[in-house]
């Protein structure tokens, strides 16, 4: 799989651009702020509908426009699929495939197939629970798209029912009677429970399959100091299997022992939206305990298990590494490029073309302000 051109018009720092790409390497060199992360943004987008930069659409589209275009044609298997997104903030975006329009843009999901490492990604290192919460189900759509239709709903249960909870609880503050406001909770619960059991069960399967490509991908990045490993943590309890009749029953009944502390704090305290995923280097956790490169070589080992574990499903994903190279020292530079330089494609983003390998030297691109230029 490859991007052979991708089309933005009035995303973030671009009014309009065209850059077209080739299989193997390309190198994007400009210095900071001139817009080579808007444009690896923008492929992040195609593939998972979300920036991994901000939280809302409405900073995607350039100051004074009222929307912005991203067009991305990707080549597999020998044929072309031209994927169309128009993000319009405060509305209801659009997808096309193929100039024909889809339902909803979720069912563009799987045309792109893309992992991206970015200084972000300390985070799921550094950050809160969130952000590999974020990681697993990013992952689990990538290697099964329908589980973004289980993530949707699943999210849509969840603010239903915290509706239905922060109405009880403010209803309790004033002495209202709670038994009105909670009639449909029962309801709530049960497709709580169903979309939760499914959800869990994706993610425990997948952080067992991916578990032995961290740990390779860190002993080749850190050179063997330590050994690094995952498990998922949920707040169900340790040792839980991906069987999701067993996940259903148990998530029923956790809601019903938690019954009376949502209640007292008119949220939702069970389900998959609570559970992290849980990072060790040896026997102690990797937040709070590795240092800063520990830290980094954790955060890029996640990203390249994820690459190995997509390429392991006869999936062979676009690999990008933006502005990586700089936050290295020598040897894990090294190290890094012997990993990565068979990719089908590779995009590198860098402020200054000598941080890169000379191993992954391949098309330049240079990155002005509202402008990008192959050169040579």
């Amino acid at each position: 799989m490859h991007v052979r051109r991708v089309e933005l018009t009035d995303f973030r720092s671009y009014e309009r651009v065209a850059v077209d790409l080739e299989p193997g390497v390309s190198v994007l060199v400009g210095q900071n702020g001139m817009g080579k992360t808007n444009l690896i943004e923008a492929l992040g987008y195609v593939a998972t509908l979300d920036s991994h930069r901000v939280a809302t659409d409405a900073p995607l589209v350039r100051a004074g426009a009222t929307s912005a275009v991203i067009r991305c044609a990707i080549v597999h298997d020998g044929r072309e699929l031209l994927v169309e997104l128009e993000i319009v903030p405060g509305k209801a975006n659009r997808a096309r495939l193929n100039r024909s329009p889809v339902r909803r843009p979720r069912e563009v999901l799987g045309a792109l197939r893309m992992v991206l490492f970015a200084p972000e990604d300390l985070e799921l290192v550094r950050g809160d629970p969130s952000e590999r919460r974020r990681y697993l189900d990013d992952l689990l759509v990538a290697r099964q798209p329908r589980f973004a239709g289980v993530r949707a709903d699943y999210d849509r249960v969840v603010k239903q029912r915290n509706a239905l909870l922060r109405t009880a609880y403010l209803t309790r503050k004033v002495g209202g009677s709670r038994g009105q406001d909670l009639s449909t909770l029962a309801v709530w619960d049960q497709h709580l429970a169903h979309h939760g059991a499914e959800l869990l069960a994706g993610r425990l399967e997948l952080a067992a399959a991916l578990g032995p490509h961290l740990t390779k991908a860190y002993d080749a990045v850190a050179a063997g100091r330590t050994s690094a490993s995952i498990a998922y943590a949920s707040r169900l309890g340790e040792s839980l299997t991906a069987d999701r009749p067993a996940l259903q029953e148990a998530l029923l009944a956790s809601l019903e022992e938690r019954r009376t502390a949502e209640i007292e704090r008119g949220t939702t305290l069970v389900g998959p939206h609570r559970d992290d995923l849980s990072l060790n280097l040896g026997d102690l956790p990797a937040k709070g305990y590795a240092s800063h490169g520990e830290s980094w070589s954790f955060a890029l080992a996640l990203r390249l298990a994820a690459y190995d574990l997509l390429r392991s499903d006869g999936i062979e994903p676009v690999l990008v590494l933006d502005d990586v190279f700089a936050e290295l020292d020598s040897g894990r530079r090294e190290r890094l490029a012997a990993l990565v330089s068979d990719a089908a494609q590779l995009l590198v983003t860098c402020a200054v073309a000598e941080d890169v390998p000379a191993s992954l030297r391949g098309a330049r691109y240079d990155v002005t302000i509202g402008a990008v230029d192959r050169a040579g």
